[in-house]
């Protein structure tokens, strides 16, 4: 892994039964040592693997779940194959006892295959287990995942939520970079991505670090602007909407637990659809055109305030007016109508 000057900012003392209101607006990055320390989880996690395993194996369901499994060539990495055909890694079906089983039975081979669990609702998969293992949002419902795997390393990627990720077995290495970013992370298709988030195609423990930069050579300027953590068991990270985020597991055997939740309403799409859209209606127009379009959005989504419809009477306002639950149906259907012509 490349040197990363600076550490994320650690914070001491969260209440986990009632986080703090700031912790859930973020605009920055913290590390909240020994957030989840009183878990049971944490604390079997803290024993041992098998302790883990087996507190783990108390709540899992007889229900299957996707597991990405990678050759020992792989080194962990949950990412595309060299000549990006195709994924360097298979998805197949296992329930989570038996995934739990064939981790603990590559506990001391060093040449094992990458076994990764990612992203399993905590409460369909393992119900019980947030009764004793579990943060307070007050009001807000995040969803709740848990992370199981061995040595893993995942990509560089955004997640459009708020994120916590609370490492509860294993240790773990967070590497974040601010949003703005993006153009020197080297980023994958949108479209054919390992895991539903476009990711980076910069290998971060690459060992021909050297030819990693001809082939990246902005990398080094993200570097310049990356934060970096190791997490043991208890650790959290709050990781800000947007925020650049590559995991790396330490260790045979690894669980994190993580909250995802959205500062907009339920109804509110993601932004994500519009880059679409605007991908498909606006980057190939010509320039002096996509340079009209770049002062329309800036107009009526990038500075919109109380001004933009100032001089339109408020009750015929329309899309102008601040978007509700009603109005984003209307526009919902304004839009699929434009789009199935």
């Amino acid at each position: 892994m490349p040197q990363i000057a600076e550490a994320i900012e650690e914070l001491q003392g969260i209440d986990a039964a009632a986080l703090p209101e700031a912790l859930l607006r973020p605009t920055r990055p913290y590390v909240l040592r020994g957030l989840a320390a009183h878990w049971p989880i944490a604390r079997a996690g803290t024993t041992s693997a098998q302790e883990a395993i087996a507190y783990l194996k108390r709540f899992a369901r007889d229900t299957p779940v996707t597991v990405s499994v990678a050759p020992p060539q792989a080194e962990g990495r949950i990412s595309y194959r060299e000549d990006m055909l195709g994924f360097g890694f298979t998805q197949e079906k296992a329930t989570l006892p038996v995934v739990l089983d064939g981790l603990l039975q590559q506990l001391n081979d060093p040449a094992a295959s990458t076994i990764y669990v990612g992203s399993t609702t905590i409460d369909t998969w393992l119900p019980g287990f947030r009764e004793h293992n579990d943060l307070g949002f007050g009001a807000i419902q995040p969803l709740a995942s848990i992370w199981i795997g061995n040595r893993s390393r995942i990509p560089a990627h955004q997640d459009v939520p708020d994120n916590i990720a609370c490492v509860v077995a294993g240790r773990r290495r967070v590497t974040l970079f601010p949003p703005d970013q993006l153009q020197n992370l080297y980023i994958g298709p949108l479209d054919r991505t390992p895991a539903g988030q476009a990711v980076s195609l910069v290998d971060f423990t690459a060992p021909d670090y050297r030819h990693d930069r001809e082939r990246f050579p902005r990398f080094a300027e993200a570097l310049r602007h990356a934060l970096s953590a190791e997490l043991g068991p208890g650790d959290a990270v709050l990781i800000p909407s947007m925020w650049w985020h590559h995991m790396q597991a330490l260790e045979p055997f690894n669980v994190l637990v993580n909250y995802w939740w959205r500062q907009s309403p339920k109804w509110m799409d993601t932004p994500m659809n519009a880059l679409l859209l605007a991908i498909m209606s606006v980057r190939d127009l010509p320039p002096e055109q996509r340079e009209i379009w770049r002062e329309v959005f800036r107009h009526y989504v990038f500075d919109a305030d109380a001004q933009t419809a100032a001089h339109i009477p408020e009750a015929v306002r329309g899309l102008l007016a601040p978007i509700d639950e009603l109005r984003a149906r209307e526009l919902r259907a304004r839009l699929l109508h434009g789009l199935n012509r």
